[in-house]
This record gives structure tokens, sequence and C-alpha cells, in this order.
């Protein structure tokens, strides 16, 4: 128990400690408010994944589903509690079938990052044909993509015939975010003819460096958005054997300017390893934004 518990002081306090093979990295780039507006189609997906399916299938989510009124729902499912709310569907402006995955709130979240009983653990080979078996991720987010999997699957394959599209978006904020992740590398295992691009928010860090490599390697645009001190993203430790991918888009705490952050884990100044160092200094209440004014969640009305 003992060491259980210094396990988890480590975590608290370590979880942005830099590895010593990390050098620091600059290259940081300011986005415009244009290039900011692009995401904001994103958001609202990501958002409207906390809704149920009875919801989602009829695109009757309130503000969520009104900020995205011409997509076209293919399927939905999930509970909120066993299994996380889920989503397919088409968006004819973006020409691009549409995947949201549930996040939670991060007083439940919390707890899984930092719990000494998770660990790495291999994806599916089911799932995951001819996928590097040094390519790990977190057990428990594994196996939350997994409930959905083969569902999720068949809609998107329902919506690239019928859509005549390649292209594929997978959308999630919080555990949705590590969900939509691992969710894309299975879609681009499963689906090679397409193209997939992932947009998260407040997305902790998934798997392994193997498992970021791959991400780097293999989808088209991957994009983790994360706010201010949000403490979140820092978790699980890099200490532990975790890494992010490529792909940091940093809103900055002291002017809300969104900044691109080179390559995995960046350590340059205005990114979150800088901005957050450890959870001591962290903020719950940046985790579900604002992302440009939006706050993360269902909303009724």
């Amino acid at each position: 128990m003992l060491a259980q518990a210094l396990l988890v002081v480590c975590a608290l306090v370590s979880a942005g400690t830099a590895s010593p093979l990390v050098a620091r990295q600059s290259g940081v780039t300011v986005l415009s408010d244009a290039q900011v507006d692009v995401y904001t189609p994103y958001t609202y997906y990501a958002s409207a994944a906390y809704c149920p399916g009875n919801q989602t299938i009829n695109w009757s989510c309130g503000a969520n589903c009104q900020a995205n009124p011409k997509f076209v729902p293919i399927a939905s499912g999930g509970d909120g509690d066993g299994v996380q709310f889920w989503y397919v569907g088409y968006d004819p402006s973006l020409k691009s079938i549409i995947v949201g995955h549930q996040g939670t709130d991060t007083s439940k979240l919390l707890p899984v990052l930092t719990d000494a009983n998770f660990f790495l653990t291999d994806l599916e080979d089911g799932l995951f044909p001819g996928l590097d078996s040094d390519v790990q991720v977190h057990n428990g987010f594994g196996e939350s993509q997994a409930d959905s999997a083969r569902d999720v699957l068949a809609a998107v394959k329902k919506g690239l015939s019928a859509y005549s599209t390649k292209a594929v978006t997978v959308v999630g904020h919080s555990l949705g975010g590590a969900i939509a992740l691992i969710s894309g590398v299975f879609l681009d295992i499963q689906i090679p003819a397409a193209t997939v691009k992932v947009v998260t928010y407040g997305q902790p860090r998934v798997g392994n460096s193997a498992f970021a490599d791959w991400v780097d390697a293999h989808l088209d645009s991957v994009v983790h958005i994360t706010n201010k001190k949000d403490l979140v993203p820092i978790l699980p430790g890099r200490f532990l054997g975790f890494a992010h991918a490529s792909g940091e888009t940093h809103i900055r705490e002291d002017d809300s300017k969104w900044v691109s952050c080179p390559g995995q884990d960046s350590t340059a100044d205005g990114c979150t390893i800088k901005d957050v160092p450890n959870i001591l200094v962290g903020d719950a209440n940046d985790h579900g934004g604002p992302y440009d004014g939006i706050r993360i969640g269902c909303k009724a009305t």
C-alpha cells in the first residue's frame, strides 16, 4: 500500500516533468482568428457527444446540434455508463463522416489517471490486426474504445458508401478524446482507403511512445487542443511510459491566444507542459473550456 501511495504522489507532482531525453523545443506558431474558427464545428461535435443517443440519432441535442444544422445522423449508441455515448453521421459542409465519443467529468477521470492500478496494454488483435506488438495504450481507454468499436465501424462504412466520401473525422473531449484517438487508429487500420482526421479537447495521454509514433506516421491529421491550466493533458505522467502524439494546439492563459506546439509533448514556452508543470498548479475548471467561447457538455437548449 505504501508503494502504491508513493506512486500516486509521484503522478500528482511529476506528471508534467520532462524526460531527460526530451530536448527543449521551439517553433511555437500563433494561430490567426480564421485558423481558430476552423475548429468551431468540431468543438460543437465533441460537445454533442455528451448527449444521449435518442437525441443525437435525431440531431435534437439543443445548441450543439443547432450549431451544425446540416449534419445527417447515421447511428448512435452507448448508455453513458458502461459504454460511453457515441454517434456517427455525415457533415455535407465538411464533406466528412463525423464520429463523436463521449467524455466524462474531471472528478471521475482524475482517479482513473492517478490510480496506480492502471497499466499499458496491447490493443485487441481482432480489432487492430497487424499493429506492432510494441504499441500499447492505457488499459481503461482501450477497453472503452473496444466497447463500441464494431458498431462504430459498421456505421462509418455505411456512411462512406452512402455519401461517396473517404474522409472520416473523429472527435471527443476528455475520456472521449482518448477514445477518439484510439478510434482513429482503429478506423485507419480497418478502412485503409479512408483519410482519418482526429480532433480532441482536454485529452489525456493515451499510450506509450510507440503508440504516439504510430499515430504520427499513419493518421492524416491529429490535433489535440489543450486549454490554459487544464491538468488532464499532463496525465498519466511520462515517467510511467506515456506520451502524447504530435499535434498539440494550446490555448494560452495570459491572452487566450491559440498556439500550435511542435512535436510530441512539446516543452516549448506557451504549451501545456510549461503552463502546467505539475498537477498541483493545474485548474480543473479549465478542463471543460471555454474553447473559443464554447464550454463542452450536452446543452438541452
